[in-house]
């Protein structure tokens, strides 16, 4: 089994969700862990799930000031960083004939330029052969029903990562774009699933999906860990769809 031992990964948005489970894949396959969060308290009850002397740092993603922070704490406590996935986002479906200039700027503020600042400050202790990871999302290349805002955020976020390999190659820094498909995480319920509401809705999703059903968390965790690892060291620019072949129809 391919390991990360003795790596040192930072997550952003590790607090849930996909962030959460890659976190806890990586400290499991020996990585030592950084995730940041907006709350402290979710953050700290994350910390504690991921175990292994995972460590958390509180602040926004869409304050610049905190990617400067996130930077000189890892480098203060580790010295280097080997993996960094920029996964923190938000996202808020309506019509775009409904999207306010505040939804519009605080879906680029999270999922755009916290992915390009972050990047940014982080990328000089990335060490060499490095692996950047950034999280967009199928709707970035797929129309979807009132994913306007949403999905040009997350396209922003993708087309900086096929630039971002070109310019760190030097480095041999590789950088890889994970676009998810619809998965059962807790964002169900922030877009306003209820419990009873989940039952048909994960039914109705099913139907659109090749494979029968949404993905897990860990199974995206899966996939980040590969292009984490050595086994993807011949990997850059690309795009993995983990989408259960939605992309598809």
């Amino acid at each position: 089994m391919n390991t990360l031992q003795g790596k040192v990964a930072v997550i952003t948005g590790g607090n849930s969700g996909i962030g959460k489970a890659t976190a806890k894949l990586f400290a499991d396959r020996g990585a030592k862990v950084v995730i940041t969060a907006r709350r402290q308290d979710v953050l700290d009850q994350a910390v504690n799930e991921i175990g292994h002397g995972a460590v958390g740092l509180c602040g926004d993603v869409a304050d610049l000031a905190h990617h400067h922070e996130v930077a000189a704490e890892v480098s203060r406590v580790f010295g280097t960083v080997d993996i960094y996935m920029a996964n923190a986002g938000v996202i808020d479906l309506k019509p775009f004939q409904e999207i306010s200039e505040e939804v519009y700027d605080h879906h680029f503020s999270i999922n755009t330029k916290g992915v390009f600042f972050g990047v940014q400050a982080i990328s000089p202790i990335i060490n060499h052969g490095g692996s950047i990871i950034i999280t967009s999302s199928l709707a970035a290349s797929k129309v979807l029903p009132d994913h306007t805002v949403y999905a040009g955020s997350k396209a922003a976020a993708a087309a900086f990562a096929k630039n971002w390999a070109i310019e760190l190659k030097d480095r041999r820094i590789r950088v890889n774009i994970l676009s998810p498909g619809p998965t059962d995480t807790e964002i169900l319920g922030k877009l306003g699933i209820s419990d009873k509401q989940r039952g048909p809705f994960l039914e109705h999703m099913s139907k659109t999906i090749p494979a029968g059903r949404l993905a897990t968390s860990e199974e995206l965790a899966n996939a980040a860990f590969f292009l984490a690892s050595d086994d993807s060291r011949f990997v850059n620019g690309i795009e993995l769809n983990v989408d259960g072949g939605m992309s598809l129809i």
